[in-house]
């Protein structure tokens, strides 16, 4: 045991380097899946918590008042049913702040579905004006128990008397109203009703809509919301943050195992003597195993335990999502063991990987071969000897010939090198998605930037002339959006009329063409998937009890709902309904104009009656994916620099018999090390080129793949530029050469008797 452990000192004393960097790259790695699994319980289970406490129903419906929700409790598969709960349509305000909302008239009891209390008091018939608010309105409003909030148009105000979680679907400015519970008593000019089921088996949601649907009608049913559409939502971009963690984490684990294999092996490869004596003088095939297998694993577990450690203290404490997620999950159940069982698989790995190459170590024989043994390098190629014909630099030429001509194991040497830049290549063009979003909204379907709802109060006309007066407003489509019931009746989608034909509203067309003719659609992915159809087919809708048929002509980019919308023009909706106002513009900004001041200026000017949003970008949630892309980046980075090191370490070992022919023949040292830094850069080159090869159509393949799977649709990956693909390449190669230059130039000038030492 004692030589064991002065073999790994002498070991560790020759490559601390190497050493130090294993132990930060699987302190990386182990902590991007942890930061995933933290991610992935953030995401699930607080709408999970809440859903479950508050037996929230499985599907809420939104009728018209005269609907008889009564028969509902009678249907196969219900458990019981909640409401059925007047509602008003309204807007609220409050600090200057504007929302839409829908007022709910609920009992003081308790009852199936009722939220639950974050701060405040539930309703109480003491105080007929108390209300609670959703908590995402809440934040939205800047409310707290105790404000007093107001109804615009109207003298009315509503106190504040608690802030509340639901399992519903959450408020989204200009696209969903916000929940505010009150007392009937308080919803004075009702304008529907909703009533909540809950299901024996939730897995028979659609079943259960359609039949609901049947007993009510189609036409007093105006709105269906289901379970899966408020977790998919709740889940939303914290569960993306978590799959590309879980993702990169994978790659880099897998990355960082073959580094460690190859460093291993190449090891192996230039301590054949040593190992050879160590045999001769009493070790076991076992023991030799063991020395590697321990050291390598002795570094695994270091840097596993460095990262389960800092992320269990000072996790919470990372600003924005990442440390809230960090926080929740901390309190959950299965976390004592994901913290645990996250390293612990780790280190099983890279002890896999460290077995295989420790492995070969047992088998070499005691007595060693002669290095004169070994399998020659190879005559220099024909354009290697026309190259230095014609004069070329003879550290360029032979460095060349070393990186590519020498042996069959450089092509796992390339890969091993290649994959973690494949995976960085993969990381850029993820943030450069991202920009696209910021940077050209247009081409991901967010070419508007305003959002203007106008009360009932004001009239098309007066709208028009308003926003026709601004110069800051470069285009100001009107249109509205309704919820229309699916064929088969099993759920809602969004239909949506906007712009006309003479001044269509650009969509971001991924496949097909634009909505120019009568009954003509666009449509989201989303939706696509929902109903079993594609670009080119007919699809038939309700809205109240009027039948919608369109034509799918083209697929855009919807980042909304979930992709479930069909756009059409406000003319073709308007053929069924000659009667149809626009509802809601989407105003186009001139370049340089301020969205936000735009926002205020023409709220004023309208005093009050218009309800004015900038859109929102369906990426602002995942501001905090740039540092984790940052962080995956310098993760992958540094097993890209072990596996660096690894093969510097092998050429070098290898050069050493050659030096004394390279001497001989009048190369001076420079020249020698010229030879080792060009094989180096040579390899990292072709690294760098097959990465970028394979990575950018991986990357494209990953994004479309996930747009689509989250109804936004295939279309949105975007590259990284071409001189940003240079500098990264520039630079992997420079760093290569720099790295190798150092022991390069110490072997270069190795004395007589060291290099005949290696050679014998």
């Amino acid at each position: 045991m004692r030589a064991t452990l002065r073999w790994v000192h002498s070991d560790l004393r020759t490559h601390r380097g190497e050493a130090l960097f294993l132990v930060l790259a699987t302190a990386g790695v182990v902590a991007s899946l942890l930061l995933a699994t933290a991610l992935f319980g953030y995401a699930t289970n607080p709408w999970q918590r809440v859903f479950t406490q508050s037996r929230d129903a499985h599907v809420w419906i939104h009728t018209t008042p005269s609907a008889d929700a009564g028969e509902l409790s009678g249907l196969d598969g219900v458990d019981s049913v909640a409401g059925p709960f007047p509602t008003e349509s309204a807007t609220v305000a409050a600090r200057g702040i504007r929302a839409s909302v829908e007022l709910r008239g609920s009992t003081s009891g308790p009852a199936d579905g009722r939220p639950l209390l974050t701060s405040g008091r539930w309703l109480d018939g003491a105080h007929p004006d108390g209300v609670v608010l959703e908590s995402h309105l809440a934040r939205a409003l800047l409310a707290e128990p105790g404000d007093v909030i107001a109804l615009p148009g109207t003298a009315r105000t509503l106190t504040v008397a608690g802030i509340a979680d639901s399992a519903e679907p959450r408020y989204r400015p200009g696209e969903r109203p916000g929940l505010v519970w009150a007392l009937p008593s308080a919803v004075r000019a009702p304008d529907g009703e909703v009533t909540g089921l809950r299901l024996t088996d939730p897995d028979e949601t659609d079943y259960a809509v359609q039949r609901a649907v049947t007993v009510l009608g189609a036409g007093a049913v105006s709105e269906v919301s289901t379970w899966q559409q408020a977790r998919s939502e709740a889940q939303g971009d914290t569960r993306l943050l978590g799959q590309v963690l879980g993702l990169f984490g994978l790659g880099a684990l897998l990355a960082a195992g073959l580094a460690v294999h190859g460093a291993i092996g190449t090891r192996i490869r230039g301590h054949l003597r040593d190992i050879s004596v160590l045999k001769a003088i009493g070790f076991t095939p076992a023991q030799v195993v063991r020395v590697f297998l321990l050291q390598h694993v002795a570094y695994a577990l270091l840097g596993a335990v460095a990262a389960a450690t800092l992320t269990e203290a000072l996790g919470s404490r990372i600003p924005g999502r990442l440390g809230d997620a960090i926080g929740v999950w901390q309190g959950l159940p299965g976390h004592t063991a994901a913290l645990a069982g996250i390293p612990v698989a780790a280190v099983l790995f890279i002890a896999a990987t460290t077995g295989l190459a420790a492995w070969r170590a047992g088998r070499v024989p005691p007595v060693p071969v002669p290095r004169s043994a070994a399998p020659a390098a190879g005559r220099l190629s024909g354009p290697a000897r026309g190259a230095l014909g014609l004069r070329l630099s003879p550290a360029l030429v032979l460095g060349w010939h070393k990186a590519f001509a020498r042996r069959p194991r450089t092509p796992a040497t390339v890969a091993r090198l290649a994959l973690p830049l494949l995976l960085i290549v993969v990381a850029m063009s993820a943030w450069t998605t991202i920009d696209r979003f910021h940077t050209r909204p247009e081409q991901v379907g967010l070419a508007a930037d305003l959002t203007v709802r106008p009360d009932r109060e004001i009239g098309d006309p007066e709208v028009r002339s308003l926003l026709d007066r601004d110069p800051r407003i470069a285009a100001a489509h009107p249109g509205v959006e309704v919820a229309a019931l699916v064929p088969g009746q099993t759920g809602t989608i969004a239909l949506r009329g906007l712009g006309t034909r003479a001044d269509p509203y650009p969509y971001a067309l991924a496949e097909g063409r634009p909505a120019l003719g009568r009954d003509e659609a666009v449509a989201g992915q989303g939706l696509l998937d929902l109903l079993g159809v594609r670009v080119g087919d007919w699809v038939r809708m309700t809205v109240g009890d009027q039948p919608q048929i369109l034509h799918i002509v083209g697929r855009n980019i919807e980042p909304e709902n979930a992709g479930r919308v069909i756009s059409t023009s406000l003319d073709t909706l308007r053929e069924n309904d000659p009667e149809l106002r626009p509802a809601l513009y989407e105003l186009r900004l001139r370049a340089g104009a301020d969205a936000h001041e735009v926002a205020g200026d023409l709220a004023t000017a309208a005093g009050g009656h218009l309800d004015v949003h900038a859109v929102p970008h369906p990426v602002d949630g995942l501001s905090s994916l740039r540092g984790v892309v940052l962080g995956l980046i310098a993760v992958l980075a540094l097993i890209g620099i072990v596996e660096l090191l690894t093969v510097i370490g092998g050429t070098v070992r290898e050069g050493e018999r050659d030096l004394l022919a390279l001497k001989a023949i009048g190369l001076t040292p420079r020249q020698i090390t010229g030879i080792t830094v060009t094989a180096t850069a040579c390899t990292a080159l072709t690294a760098v080129l097959l990465g970028i090869a394979l990575g950018l159509p991986l990357a494209r393949w990953l994004i479309d793949a996930q747009g689509s799977s989250s109804g936004i649709g295939a279309g949105i990956a975007q590259g990284p530029p071409a001189g940003l693909l240079l500098l990264f390449g520039t630079s992997a190669v420079l760093g290569a050469a720099a790295l190798a230059a150092l022991p390069a130039s110490r072997a270069a000038r190795h004395r007589l008797a060291d290099t005949l030492s290696a050679v014998a």
